[in-house]
């Protein structure tokens, strides 16, 4: 599994020492992103909890589907537009999680993702024309999924309360991304960080998985009784 040391305060820190980006998550323009309306929910958990789990949606982060086989040319072709080599496994991750990055999907699919930017048209183009006259397939799939963004030492107590996979660092390490089930939710699920998790549902489930971790996180948010 790809190699990865950052813990959540590195990235915070990575995060405060550059420029702030446009606000994500909220209505810009005609454009909301799936989990707009409980943005100040989100904001409020960490601060309820005083640091023990914090949640953000990650909105409009650049999504794109790839198809091809490792080894064939499709998949050298694709490599060469992203500047970063395909997961050849279950669970790897190449490139750098707090920008560009691609997650391995199946044998023949993947998730080239970019949280350092916004969606934008064309974001896909150099893929698709890359693949021109090869077997393969380059698909923008920004608006499919949003991100959510859970953070704190807590955050995997979290989402162990109704992920179908073995959260303990031993399986599943930093670095390591999955397709899994979160409660009912179907998820692309990845350790990005040694106390963060990025949670990938459909746009459409987004408010309820939103609700879902809120309501699993509450317990962090009160005095424990002994």
């Amino acid at each position: 599994m790809a190699e990865n040391t950052l813990t959540a305060e590195k990235v915070q820190t990575t995060r405060d020492a550059t420029p702030a980006p446009a606000p994500r998550g909220a209505a810009t323009g005609r454009r909301q992103s799936p989990a707009a309306h409980l943005a100040a929910e989100m904001a409020g958990l960490g601060e309820r909890s005083e640091g023990a789990v914090a949640l953000q949606e990650l909105a409009f982060a650049v999504q794109a589907g790839l198809r091809a086989r490792p080894g064939t040319p499709s998949a050298e072709a694709l490599e060469k537009v992203l500047g970063l080599p395909l997961p050849t496994g279950v669970g790897q991750v190449s490139g750098d999680p707090l920008g560009q990055h691609v997650v391995w999907m199946s044998p023949d699919e993947f998730l080239a993702v970019d949280v350092s930017r916004e969606q934008a048209p064309g974001d896909t183009d150099a893929l698709e024309q890359a693949l021109e006259g090869l077997p393969g397939q380059a698909v923008d799939l920004s608006a499919n999924r949003t991100i959510l963004e859970l953070t704190g030492p807590r955050a995997r107590q979290v989402l162990e309360k109704g992920c179908h996979v073995d959260l303990h660092p031993r399986a599943f390490a930093v670095g390591t991304a999955v397709v899994t089930q979160l409660g009912p939710v179907p998820v692309v699920l990845h350790r990005y960080a040694e106390g963060g998790f990025r949670v990938y549902p459909r746009a459409s489930f987004a408010d309820y998985l939103v609700r879902w971790i809120l309501d699993a996180s509450e317990e962090y948010c009160h005095e424990e009784v002994l």
